[in-house]
């Protein structure tokens, strides 16, 4: 800045007096700085090479090499921490909903997901496989086998509709009741959207156009020996086909290979499970003999593969009462889901692939 450009500068070139200029905010060169040529004052600098030049307000100039230093990560940061701060805010001030299960649809997707995300994409390396087949914008139940010795496969599931599925559906999970006896897990489970496996919340959510989950082999399934994997056990009663006719929704038969593998269950400490309450407390080649180490599960390949839907519309709600007719499709959708497995294991192969 000269020491004129203070002094003159109204539109049509007319004197007008100085700005003051408050000392908080910088001072005046032309007022505070010896003159040009007094002896103790340094020569100016030439900034051409001396980094990326701020403007009045502090950021950087979005020009030239500033731009690709300061314009595109600093925005995206800014942006990210803008959001994290907006979300904590809501959080603290109590501005979310959740719904009348206790879903919480906003912690879901930036908080939880999120933490299992990696699991998904990197460990299991998770493949879908006819996710077109489960309704974009209606209700629907996905039945789905059951296996791994701990419920990872309930949480798969979740991330590969939310993920791949082309309308990013989120599953409504039904849960056995002893998820919801214990505090934490049982809190944790209703925040992300699951609920209590019976007959009112399934035909509550089916008939709100909510895409329902269910496990139909329940801890059977689930806490199966190795010897037996991929062959389903029991359907129980079928009361999910009932609930299905009743809201008149599609079954969509869901088959999820590699969960077997996890944790291979060799044994079971029967005793020691009924003591804490538990269906079974499992021996793993890895686990109780290393401990913490022997809970994290083997990076094992997984499919999941989503069959063609079932439809209940040609049913009267009635229908729901008839034993045989729940008991004839409930067998169907078995089969269904058996044939899935076995096709979906041969097309994954060897459960390591980087190994074998």
């Amino acid at each position: 800045m000269s020491e004129t450009a203070g002094r003159t500068g109204g539109p049509h070139g007319e004197p007008h007096e100085a700005q003051v200029i408050p000392i908080s905010r910088g001072r005046s060169r032309s007022d505070h700085e010896p003159p040009r040529d007094h002896p103790d004052r340094e020569p100016p600098r030439d900034r051409s090479d001396h980094g990326p030049r701020r403007d009045p307000g502090g950021g950087p100039y979005a020009s030239g090499d500033d731009r690709r230093l300061w314009g595109d990560g600093g925005d995206d940061g800014d942006r990210r921490l803008a959001e994290l701060l907006a979300f904590l805010r809501r959080r603290l001030t109590g501005q979310y909903e959740v719904d009348e299960f206790g879903f919480d649809a906003e912690l879901t997707d930036k908080v939880l997901l999120e933490l299992i995300r990696p699991l998904y994409r990197h460990w299991f390396r998770v493949e879908t496989v006819g996710a077109e087949n489960v309704p974009g914008d209606s209700g629907a139940l996905v039945v789905a086998n059951h296996s791994g010795t701990i419920p990872v496969d309930a949480l798969m599931l979740q991330v590969a509709l939310h993920d791949d599925h082309p309308d990013r559906r989120a599953i409504r999970l039904l849960g056995a009741d002893l998820v919801y006896r214990l505090p934490l897990l049982g809190h944790l489970s209703r925040k992300t959207g699951h609920t209590l496996a019976c007959r009112e919340d399934a035909d509550r959510l089916l008939r709100k156009g909510e895409l329902v989950g269910v496990f139909p082999e329940g801890f059977k399934g689930v806490g199966k020996p190795f010897s037996e994997r991929y062959r389903l056990q029991r359907f129980g009663r079928g009361g999910f086909v009932a609930s299905a006719i009743r809201a008149g929704v599609p079954i969509v038969p869901c088959a999820i290979v590699g969960a077997e593998e996890i944790y291979p269950k060799i044994g079971d400490l029967r005793f020691l499970a009924r003591a804490l309450g538990l269906p079974y407390l499992p021996i793993t080649p890895l686990f109780p003999w290393f401990g913490p180490l022997g809970l994290v599960p083997l990076p094992s390949k997984w499919l999941i593969g989503f069959g063609e839907p079932i439809r209940t519309d040609e049913y009267a709600p009635g229908d729901a009462d008839d034993p045989m007719l729940v008991f004839n499709l409930t067998d169907q959708v078995r089969e269904v889901v058996q044939q899935q497995l076995n096709e979906l294991r041969l097309r994954r192969g060897h459960a390591f692939p980087p190994f074998l």
